[in-house]
């Protein structure tokens, strides 16, 4: 007889007790109504490996929206519901749950996103997940509150750090879990199970089954990971990263640029803007719009990108030794922050580099203090002879010849004496 796991000492001890109290109390509700509750997923697994995750996803066999709707109404919450498939979100006191009816999957195709049947078992709705490490529950009504479910073998898999699909179709069913594994072995520091490598391998050919979109995401979540370049290196050594385009490398220098992209935004993360703009950054032009293409990029994360290789090509006169403080600022002004920070990092030019950080720490703050309505009472006529002179203003200041507002005021003073002699 296997071994009965209790983790709800576990869930106390690791979970906020907002959201302990949270499921205790949906446990009672589902019992009420007849309903098994389960919590799924990712905070298990980081449950048992004693990681940090507030990221609750509940399994209902039964109907999540009607327990969702009474849970709602105990936590005077907000409740949003998508009833073709059975699924609730709620939120409350800056906290939210997702609440999924437990359900099957099957694919049509490869790159298909699944068909989905609500009404199956718990089994069912383990079996749909990506990795058996995802697939273990722990059962949420009071009588057997904690109990850890281990369908799949995920508990064995934590123990040997590994990294195992649930059958052999699954990357050629959705190829984006090439991306997910890679993520996985990498932030947990595991190793793909070697079947699961081989079958992986076999399957990087069906990314071109996915939409751009849905690899966009993935991506994405793994430039959100604490650090990215170890998925993207790893992408790189099996050939997924040359899906994404033929000339991204995930290499030693990269590995750098996104260190030190940590150093210049600490205490933050950087943002995935600017490891993105990182990851193109030796890309030409065409390239680029490939890939933004490809990814179906948003406008802002386009923008980055198309800025960051057309200020790569603009570097040249930030060589001058003579370039004041006044000419780097209308120089960077208009580019997007992320790639002036990305061209920070990698430019070869220890000059460029030190132009770029000045106007990142201290240029692009500055401002004049007259403003266009104190130019107005001191005589400048409206139009478009104000922005004019708050430019001059600013670039005076830039380059240090005034430094405070009277001096502002006196420089203003000479120059409309002079437009009126």
């Amino acid at each position: 007889m296997a071994e009965i796991i209790n983790l709800s000492a576990s869930i106390t001890e690791q979970l906020p007790k907002e959201l302990v109290n949270f499921m205790q109390v949906a446990g009672t509700v589902a019992q009420r109504q007849s309903q098994k509750l389960y919590l799924v997923g990712g905070v298990v697994r980081d449950l048992l490996l004693k990681r940090a995750n507030f990221d609750l996803d509940l399994v209902v066999e039964g109907d999540a929206i009607k327990l969702a709707g009474e849970l709602t109404n105990l936590n005077q919450g907000k409740m949003v519901t998508h009833h073709r498939f059975g699924t609730a979100k709620l939120k409350w006191n800056g906290w939210s749950v997702d609440l999924a009816t437990a359900r099957s999957e099957s694919y049509v195709k490869p790159g298909a996103l699944p068909t989905v049947k609500p009404g199956a078992t718990l089994r069912d709705d383990l079996f749909r997940r990506d990795f058996t490490i995802n697939t273990m529950a722990i059962e949420l009504n009071p009588h057997r509150y904690g109990q850890l479910l281990d369908r799949y073998g995920g508990g064995a898999d934590l123990e040997q750090k590994l990294v195992r699909v649930l059958h052999d179709k699954s990357f050629l069913d959705d190829a984006t879990r090439i991306w997910r594994g890679l993520r996985y072995e990498q932030r947990l520091d595991f190793q793909l199970e070697p079947t699961t490598l081989q079958l992986l391998k076999r399957g990087i050919a069906y990314l071109d089954t996915i939409s751009g979109d849905r690899i966009r995401h993935e991506l994405e979540l793994i430039l959100e990971e604490a650090y990215p370049e170890k998925a993207l290196r790893r992408a790189g050594e099996l050939g997924v990263l040359a899906k994404l385009h033929p000339a991204l490398k995930g290499n030693g220098w990269l590995i750098e640029k996104f260190e030190q992209a940590r150093k210049l935004s600490s205490p933050d993360s950087p943002s995935a803007w600017l490891y993105l703009a990182l990851l193109a950054y030796r890309l030409s032009g065409e390239e680029s719009e490939q890939l933004i293409t490809y990814l179906r990029l948003p406008k802002s994360a386009a923008r980055t990108l198309r800025d960051t290789i057309s200020l790569k090509t603009r570097l040249g006169p930030f060589d001058n030794p003579d370039l004041p403080p006044s000419r780097v600022y209308s120089l960077l002004g208009g580019y997007s922050l992320p790639a002036v920070t990305a061209n920070c990092l990698a430019t070869d030019s220890p000059i460029a580099q030190q132009r770029i950080h000045l106007f990142l720490g201290k240029l692009r703050y500055m401002k004049p203090a007259l403003s266009g309505d104190s130019l107005k009472r001191m005589g400048v006529a409206p139009g478009p002879g104000i922005k004019e002179i708050l430019n001059a203003l600013l670039a005076a200041r830039l380059d240090g010849e005034i430094t405070t507002r009277r001096e502002e005021e006196s420089l203003v003073k000479n120059w409309l004496a002079g437009t009126n002699r």
